[in-house]
């Protein structure tokens, strides 16, 4: 089987929606976008192959550093849509701003550290080594109090001094991952009258919990390489890792799985060393012939 780099393009092109006339132009179509494609990076990771919001309004370039750039409606809407319940919004891919459908956000609960009681199940979590003393003081105050801004919760926290900046931060980030906080809020607050409300997950969307209890580690990681391919059409196990960051005995486990039900196909001898596992439905589109 034959898979040509022309039809790669065209495909990312299409799902991407790099292409002008499939731009992203409105917050509903942003939903809509995230919905279609089950997850998307909020901007590009570099080397990381995956879509993201901002290439599906601003195009394949670079995020801007001007402030009025257009491709920057994107913070906009992200900020207006927090408190609105249209999709997952945190840091939980490679711990950068992700945004997860709905739908698709069970799957990625059932492969998080949480076991059924929030409340109380980081505490093993944490005397598992599993959760840094900053996180577990961040996450009790957000149980205990409700939901704060950053700036709030960095006084509760008795994390104000400078020094605390990265501890903070990465906490933030740690809970994020692990499915535990999220933003649900924008405050002006703070010296840039500009910071996040967070909240606990649990609390904010109390039926992810229930909704992930029926899904299985093995099944929650299928359905979301199958995603991923739907995605980006072709990919190694390497592409893979770098965006889940699972463990490559589970990466292998998951493509084998998916290629034994055929809902991969394996290509190899394309660019590189590496076998590429391919999206059935990129093998039956008429591309332009050329192999790779």
């Amino acid at each position: 089987m034959d898979i040509t780099q022309h039809q790669i393009e065209t495909h990312r092109a299409h799902t991407f929606r790099l292409a002008e006339e499939h731009r992203v132009l409105s917050k509903q179509e942003a939903v809509a976008f995230v919905k279609e494609r089950g997850f998307v990076f909020f901007w590009p990771i570099k080397d990381v192959l995956m879509p993201s919001l901002w290439s599906a309004v601003a195009g394949e370039r670079p995020v801007a550093e001007a402030h009025d750039d257009p491709g920057h409606v994107t913070w906009g809407w992200k900020d207006e849509l927090l408190g609105a319940r249209k999709w997952y919004y945190a840091k939980v891919l490679r711990g950068r701003s992700t945004m997860i459908s709905l739908e698709v956000a069970p799957a990625f609960y059932a492969l998080s550290e949480n076991f059924g009681e929030p409340e109380v199940d980081y505490l093993q979590v944490y005397q598992d080594g599993l959760m840094t003393r900053e996180a577990k003081v961040i996450y009790e105050a957000l149980l205990q109090r409700g939901a704060m801004d950053t700036v709030g919760l960095r006084r509760v926290a008795q994390m104000t001094s400078r020094k605390s900046d990265s501890p903070f931060n990465r906490a933030l980030t740690q809970l994020q991952r692990d499915f535990k906080i999220l933003p649900i809020g924008v405050s002006e607050s703070g010296g840039w009258r500009y910071s996040f409300i967070y909240d606990a997950v649990h609390r904010y969307y109390p039926d992810l919990p229930q909704q992930a209890r029926s899904i299985g580690r093995g099944e929650a990681r299928e359905r979301l390489v199958t995603l991923y391919l739907a995605s980006v059409g072709a990919a190694t196990s390497s592409d893979v890792r770098k965006v889940f960051q699972w463990r490559p005995r589970d990466v292998r486990r998951t493509l084998e799985q998916l290629v034994e039900r055929e809902a991969l196909y394996v290509v190899e001898g394309m660019a590189g060393d590496e076998v590429h596992y391919v999206w059935p439905a990129l093998c039956a589109k008429p591309y332009d012939s050329g192999t790779l």
